[in-house]
């Protein structure tokens, strides 16, 4: 039922290859980048542990690297 609902809300935008898989590793991954706490996030997903959400879900944007990385600029390192 979900992803019927899927198919048809996406083909109704033009786009292709969208599942509920899909939409679940975006969320995560904005959830990371908008500074959503990993353990929060692990239990909202339904994961047993962080180490699944980090290695499953998560996916480190070039942006957001940068911005790491710039936090440390603003302490000296």
């Amino acid at each position: 039922m979900l992803q019927y609902r899927i198919e048809k809300y996406t083909k109704e935008c033009g786009l292709k290859g969208v599942h509920a898989h899909t939409l679940r590793h975006t969320f995560a991954t904005r959830a990371v980048e908008v500074g959503f706490e990993i353990k929060s996030l692990s239990e909202v997903l339904g994961h047993a542990n962080t180490t699944i959400t980090l290695n499953r879900y998560v996916h480190s944007s070039m942006e957001l690297k940068r911005a790491n990385m710039d936090k440390l600029s603003a302490v000296g390192l």
